[in-house]
């Protein structure tokens, strides 16, 4: 199983972050966040996609017990997954934009290609 980065949270709080970016993810397409929290949402909107690709009433289940808004995992399955229909993976983008001014950590737009 792969390694996954803990971003310095306790594991209910990380869950619930990432259940937030990737539904708002999904939801507006792009996102602007921190590279190691885009790369940790990336993984999982990944993984949401590609169930969705699928499109059984299994594969649907198992992404609404992660995507908190049922209008969401709509969209997924009825928009953004047929998108995909000829692509294996990578159905995500990184752009750095540089780092942020209060901290210094770098912040990326993460959006769908």
């Amino acid at each position: 199983m792969a390694q996954q980065r803990k971003l310095g949270l306790p594991t209910d709080q990380r869950r619930a972050m990432l259940r937030g970016l990737v539904t708002s993810f999904l939801k507006y397409g792009k996102i602007e966040t921190t590279e190691t929290r885009a790369k940790e949402t990336r993984r999982i909107a990944e993984k949401m996609i590609t169930l969705a690709k699928r499109g059984d009433l299994h594969a649907r289940r198992q992404v609404l017990a992660f995507v908190q808004e049922e209008l969401v995992v709509k969209n997924l399955f009825d928009k953004i997954a047929p998108q995909y229909t000829e692509r294996n993976g990578g159905y995500t983008r990184i752009i750095k934009k540089g780092p942020r001014r209060g901290d210094g950590a770098e912040v990326v737009i993460l959006e769908l290609v």
